[in-house]
């Protein structure tokens, strides 16, 4: 189904991070959009303000009649989160309707344009919206499909300015390799920050994995640039030029990097020369590494370093990565989405650097069934960086429950000097009774819903 022919585009889902991005896109140029998710949410609640009709029901009878009265001019976007029962998804594949996954229709929208795919099991919408900062700040005309909302801009979703050629505008996007997703965008540039295994519900296992990130690079355009962690070793599975980037080594690497009033301060270096006295507002070493490949990709740009250096001078991040709620001389509350054990540990290593004479209490939320079955004795191992632990159940998201698979097998295996399991119902209380000079909450689940009572009990704390 071609763009042309649409007139209607119908959402199954249409609350995800990524699926709003692109229901923002058609009803930016002019689309009617309408859609079902499960509940309603502040992100969903946004989509409604700006004329997207919405409901939370499995009711055919809610998708509104010029969508269902018109399946040949209607688009229908579905997530696969979405099962093969539900009620709406049965009628619209029994009646005639076209449906794409997002990761299809984004490669369609981004094939018009010069795209920049980033890609990584960590780092991938921070470094995506890093790049997206840099290009904005500098004038560069581009669109971004993110998967996180950008605090300077206050959307996962920037639109282009119009433009008679396509292809002369950037598509930044974040390739996301659940589900194979990324294997719908065929790069200019491409960067990939991390292959560590996960999803293991989708590939079975890492060689699977890997192979699936081989595919993607092999997709890039023979003209691009591949720039990719330093070790990852994709190199010979694309025809496009590859250059390495890392903390400390490769192409683009830093230099002379301090912390400073919580700020990381570094010089990056690349091929040509060095970037001076960068000062990433948003810390944490793995952010240093994200804004080293960003840079390394607006250079590819030509943007001039001194505007690279202003631009993540004011870069404020995303949302729910490394998300200040509180910070005074009594206490530091700081939220991450941090869902897999290499995540946690280079937050929690980032938060001990940046405040290392206070207790951590670290509160986190693991993220499904299988991946905590998968990665337990790595999530207890992370976690343990934390002077005091308080541990939540399980969020399911996706999946049904797994025999003998809760939080307890973590928590067992945790080495901290103190642990405590919990409901959220039960947080609060424990919260009360623990050490919270500063506070970290963390998982890719529901625990951001409680932000605001974490932050009052804190206050009442003081």
């Amino acid at each position: 189904m071609s763009l042309d022919s649409v007139k209607y585009v119908y959402f199954l889902g249409i609350g995800g991070i990524g699926m709003s991005a692109l229901a923002r896109w058609f009803g930016v140029n002019g689309y009617p959009v309408a859609g079902y998710d499960r509940t309603p949410t502040p992100l969903t609640e946004a989509l409604q303000q700006e004329g997207m009709v919405i409901h939370f029901d499995e009711d055919v009878e809610k998708i509104p009649a010029a969508f269902r009265q018109n399946p040949a001019e209607t688009l229908v976007i579905y997530t696969p989160a979405v099962p093969k029962t539900h009620k709406e998804y049965i009628y619209l594949t029994e009646n005639g309707f076209t449906l794409q996954k997002r990761s299809q229709v984004l490669g369609l929208l981004a094939g018009q344009m010069k795209t920049v795919g980033v890609a990584g099991t960590h780092g991938k919408t921070t470094t995506s919206s890093m790049v997206a900062h840099i290009l904005r700040h500098a004038g560069v005309n581009c669109a971004a499909f993110l998967g996180g909302i950008t605090q300077n801009y206050g959307t996962n979703f920037l639109l282009n300015e119009p433009a008679e050629d396509l292809s002369s505008v950037v598509c930044v996007v974040e390739a996301d390799e659940f589900d194979r997703s990324f294997l719908t965008l065929y790069p200019h540039l491409a960067i990939v920050t991390s292959t560590d295994a996960d999803h293991l519900d989708i590939y079975g296992d890492r060689n699977a994995l890997l192979d699936s990130f081989g595919a993607y690079v092999n997709q890039i355009k023979p003209e691009g640039v591949l720039f990719q962690k330093k070790g990852l070793g994709l190199a010979g599975q694309t025809k496009a030029e590859s250059r390495e980037f890392a903390l400390e080594e490769g192409d683009y690497y830093s230099r002379n990097l301090r912390i400073d009033d919580a700020c990381f301060v570094f010089d990056l270096m690349y091929p040509q020369g060095v970037i001076s006295d960068i000062r990433l507002t948003v810390p944490g070493f793995h952010n240093v590494e994200n804004a080293i490949a960003a840079s390394a990709v607006a250079l590819e740009l030509g943007v001039a370093p001194a505007a690279i250096r202003d631009a993540l001078n004011s870069y404020r991040g995303v949302k729910r990565r490394f998300e200040y709620h509180l910070k005074s001389e009594k206490v530091v509350f700081i939220d991450d989405y941090a869902h897999h054990p290499t995540e946690i540990q280079a937050f929690l290593s980032s938060v001990k650097a940046l405040y290392p004479n206070r207790e951590l209490t670290a509160i986190f939320q693991p993220h499904l069934f299988s991946r905590t079955r998968d990665f337990a004795e790595g999530f207890a191992e992370s976690l343990s960086l934390a002077d005091h632990v308080i541990l939540l159940d399980i969020y399911p998201a996706r999946e049904l429950p797994m025999e003998g698979v809760t939080s307890d097998i973590i928590f067992r295996n945790v080495y901290s000097k103190s642990k405590r399991q919990c409901t959220k119902d039960e947080l609060l209380a424990v919260l009360r009774e623990s050490p919270t000079e500063l506070v970290v909450t963390i998982g890719a689940g529901d625990i951001d819903q409680m932000l605001e009572g974490i932050k009052g009990q804190l206050l009442t704390n003081e």
